[in-house]
C-alpha cells in the first residue's frame, strides 16, 4: 500500500510538471517571416490605429504593440509582426461581429453617397443594432467599443434628413475627397513648380514628385473651389496657429497640414469619425487632453487643438526623425508607419510610397500637404492672388463656471445665436457645460455688457430666463400675454411698478424651470440614438434635447430617474407644429386674423412634412422656416409684415427656434 501510495504522488508530480512545460505564456522569441499573404490591404487612414489609446505629450509615440488584442502583451518584435499578421479565425466571435457591422455600416455609406437616404438610414441602423443587439457587452471589449463609437460618430455627422436640432452642423472634411483621387501630373505644372521651389521658403521640406504635382494641377482647376475656400478661411486662425506652433517648436509650415485635412472648419468630420480643424480621433484627442462631453468637444476648439497636434507632431517626428514620415504617422498612425519601415528596412517616406506598403490615403496624404504648400507659397503663379483671407477671429473672452443657455447670451450683448455657435466652435449644444468652467467667448468689446446683465439673471435661471427687447406699444400685460406668464411675475423680475415699458429697454423673462417643456409636444417620426454617458439622468437627457422627461420613459420603457445600465436611449426630437401651405390666395382663417392651424389634431397631422421656405410673390401665404438667430422682427422685416401678423396668424407665437414654421402673410 506504502509503495502504491508513493508511486501516485510520484506520477502526479511528473503529470504537473509536464503540463506547466505544454502551456507556455510568451510566444517564441523568433517571430515568424512576414509573407505575401500576410500584406492585407489595411483599412482606410485613421480607423484602428487612430483609436489605440495614446501618450501624454510629454511620452514617445506608442510602438505597434498597441495595434494587439488586449491579451498580455508580447514582446515588441512580436506585436509589430501582428500589425501585418492575417485577420484573427472566423471562429472568434467578436471579429464576427466586427465584420457584419462595418459591412453593414460600410453599406450604408455606400447607399448614403450614390443619394439612397432611406436605403443608408436602414443600414446604419443594421451595423448599430447588429452591435448593440448582440449578446457581448460593447464595453468589455476594446475592439467593440472603438467600433461602436466609430460608427455612431459617422452617422452623426451625415445628413440623413432628420429635423433640425440645437447641436452645430458638421462638414464634410476635405481631405476625405482629395485622399479618393489619383492624378495625373502635368509635365509642364511639374516643371513650373520645380523651378518655383528654387526661390520658395519653407521650414519644411518641399520636394517635386509626380504626385505632388498631380494635386497641385488638381487645386488649379478641378479642386480649385476647394482650395481658395480653405485659403480664405485661415484668415481667421492663421496668425493664432503660427505662434502656437512656434511655441512648441515644430515647423510653423504644417499649418497646411491642417488647410489640407479641414479647410480649416472647426466643424469638419471625416468619414471614419475624425472631427475638427486638426482631425484627430477621439482616443488621439484625450491622449493630448482633448475631452470630449455632452456639451463640448475641444477637438472643434482651434487654440486647444492647435496645441494638442504640434505636440503630437513633434512627438512623431521625435519617433521617427523625418517630417514626411511624421505627417505619415499623423494621418494612419505611427503603429503602421513604424511597421511597414521594419518591414522593408527603408525610413524613407518615398521608398514607402514606391513599394506599395502603406494605405493609399497615406500615400497622397503627403504629396496632398506639399502640393497646397506649393501653391499656398506662390499664390499668383496660380491665380490665386485676387483670393483674400478672412479677417481674424477677434472676440471677448469670460470664463465661466456656471451653465448658460447661448439665446440668452445672444440677448445679453445683442447678437445671435449663430454669431455665438460661430464664436464658440466647442460646444455641442446651445449651452455651456453643467459642470466646471468654460472660456465663452464673446463677441469684441461686449465683456462688460454680458456680465452686468448676466448679474440680474440667477444663476440657476441661466439656461431657462430670457431677455425681450421692448418694442413701441409693449406692456407688461402685453408681454404676459405674449410669454404666458402672471404679470406680477414680469413686474417682480424686473422690479416693476407701473405698466409702461421704455422702447429699447430689455426686460427679463422669468420663464420658470421646465416650462417649455410639454407632454403634447409633437416629435420627429425618425428615431435619434443617444449613447448614455457617465452620470446622465432621466431629467438631464430630457433636458439637454428639450423633450419630456415622461415622453423619453415612454420610448424607452423607463421608470424613475436612474439610466443604470443603459448603454443607448432612443428618442424623437421635438418639433414644431408644422402647417399647410397656403394657395396663392390667403385662407379663410388667415383672412379672418384667425391662427392658420390651431388644433392639436391638424398639428400632429402635419409635423412631419417636409419643410420649405416659400419666396413667392407679393401678397401670397407663404411658410417660413426659422432659422438660427432669426427673429420675429427680422422675419417680420424680411417679408414686409409686421411682428403683430406674425403673431396673429401662428397662435401667438412668442418664442422662436429653429426648424419652426411660421405662416407669413406679407404686404402688398
Amino acid at each position: 500500500m506504502r509503495i502504491a501510495m508513493l508511486a501516485g504522488i510520484a506520477m502526479a508530480a511528473s503529470s504537473c510538471g509536464s503540463a506547466k512545460k505544454s502551456a507556455p505564456i510568451l510566444p517564441p522569441k523568433t517571430a515568424p517571416a512576414l509573407t505575401a499573404a500576410a500584406q492585407a490591404p489595411p483599412p482606410p487612414s485613421k480607423q484602428p490605429q487612430q483609436k489605440q489609446s495614446q501618450p501624454k505629450p510629454s511620452q514617445p509615440a506608442p510602438q505597434p504593440a498597441a495595434a494587439a488584442k488586449p491579451a498580455p502583451p508580447p514582446a515588441p518584435a512580436q506585436a509589430e509582426t501582428k500589425t501585418e499578421s492575417a485577420p484573427a479565425p472566423q471562429t472568434d466571435a467578436i471579429s464576427d461581429l466586427l465584420a457584419r457591422a462595418e459591412k453593414q455600416y460600410q453599406d450604408g455609406l455606400e447607399a448614403f453617397h450614390s443619394g439612397q437616404t432611406d436605403l443608408a438610414k436602414t443600414d446604419f441602423d443594421n451595423a448599430v443594432n447588429t452591435l448593440l443587439g448582440s449578446n457581448l457587452d460593447i464595453r468589455s471589449d476594446e475592439r467593440l467599443e472603438a467600433e461602436f463609437e466609430r460608427i455612431v460618430a459617422g452617422i452623426d455627422h451625415l445628413d440623413l434628413g432628420g429635423s433640425d436640432t440645437d447641436a452645430q452642423k458638421s462638414e464634410p472634411a476635405p481631405i476625405d475627397e482629395s485622399n479618393s483621387l489619383t492624378p495625373s501630373a502635368d509635365p509642364n505644372v511639374k516643371a513650373k513648380a520645380q523651378a518655383e521651389i528654387k526661390s520658395t521658403h519653407s521650414d519644411l521640406p518641399l520636394m517635386m514628385t509626380d504626385q505632388v504635382a498631380g494635386f497641385i494641377s488638381h487645386f488649379s482647376t478641378t479642386g480649385r473651389g476647394t482650395f481658395e475656400r480653405a485659403f480664405a478661411r485661415s484668415g481667421r486662425y492663421h496668425d493664432m496657429m503660427v505662434k502656437i506652433l512656434k511655441e512648441e517648436g515644430v515647423p510653423q509650415d504644417l499649418i497646411y497640414l491642417a488647410q489640407a485635412e479641414s479647410g480649416f472648419h472647426p466643424l469638419a468630420v471625416s468619414r471614419v469619425g475624425a472631427r475638427g480643424i486638426w482631425q484627430f480621433m477621439g482616443s488621439r484627442a484625450r491622449g493630448y487632453g482633448l475631452h470630449k462631453s455632452l456639451w463640448v468637444d475641444d477637438r472643434q476648439d482651434p487654440e486647444k487643438s492647435t496645441r494638442a497636434a504640434a505636440r503630437h507632431l513633434r512627438d512623431l517626428y521625435a519617433q521617427f526623425g523625418d517630417w514626411y514620415l511624421a505627417m505619415a504617422a499623423y494621418n494612419s498612425g505611427p503603429g503602421r508607419v513604424q511597421a511597414a519601415v521594419k518591414r522593408t528596412g527603408y525610413a524613407d517616406f518615398w521608398e514607402l510610397y514606391r513599394r506599395n506598403v502603406l494605405p493609399k490615403e497615406t500615400r497622397n496624404y503627403v504629396p496632398i500637404i506639399l502640393a497646397v504648400t506649393i501653391m499656398t507659397k506662390n499664390l499668383a503663379q496660380y491665380g490665386f492672388d485676387d483670393v483674400s483671407m478672412d479677417e481674424p477671429a477677434v472676440y471677448d473672452s469670460v470664463t465661466i463656471n456656471y451653465p448658460v443657455d447661448l439665446r440668452l447670451v445672444a440677448e445679453c450683448v445683442d447678437s445671435t445665436q449663430a454669431q455665438l455657435q460661430e464664436l464658440n466652435p466647442s460646444l455641442l449644444r446651445l449651452t455651456t457645460p453643467r459642470e466646471g468652467t468654460f472660456e465663452l467667448h464673446l463677441p469684441p468689446g461686449t465683456k462688460t455688457q454680458y456680465q452686468t446683465a448676466m448679474a440680474e439673471i440667477p444663476k440657476d435661471m441661466r439656461l431657462w430666463w430670457r431677455f425681450h427687447k421692448v418694442q413701441p406699444g409693449d406692456t407688461v400685460a402685453s408681454l404676459s400675454r405674449t410669454y404666458h406668464l402672471p404679470a406680477k411675475s414680469i413686474a417682480a423680475a424686473n422690479h416693476i411698478e407701473g405698466t409702461d415699458l421704455e422702447a429699447g429697454a430689455k426686460v427679463i423673462i422669468p420663464i420658470p424651470v421646465g416650462k417649455h417643456l410639454s407632454d403634447n409636444a409633437t416629435y420627429a417620426r425618425r428615431i435619434t440614438r443617444y449613447k448614455v454617458r457617465h452620470g446622465d439622468t432621466v431629467e438631464t437627457v430630457a433636458d439637454n434635447f428639450g423633450i419630456s422627461p415622461k415622453m423619453l420613459r415612454r420610448w424607452n420603457g423607463l421608470r424613475g430617474d436612474s439610466l443604470r445600465g443603459r448603454r443607448v436611449l432612443a428618442l424623437h426630437l421635438p418639433v414644431s407644429p408644422s402647417s399647410e401651405v397656403a394657395s396663392a390666395k390667403p385662407t379663410s382663417s388667415a383672412r379672418s386674423g384667425k391662427p392658420a392651424l390651431t388644433s392639436a389634431k391638424a398639428s400632429t397631422m402635419h409635423a412631419a412634412a417636409p419643410a420649405k421656405e416659400d419666396s413667392s410673390e407679393p401678397g401670397t401665404v407663404v411658410r417660413h422656416k426659422v432659422k438660427s438667430g432669426e427673429t420675429l422682427y427680422s422675419i417680420a422685416n424680411t417679408y414686409k409684415t409686421t411682428v403683430a401678423a406674425l403673431k396673429r396668424d401662428n397662435g401667438d407665437v412668442a418664442i422662436l427656434k429653429p426648424g419652426m414654421i411660421l405662416i407669413v402673410q406679407p404686404s402688398q
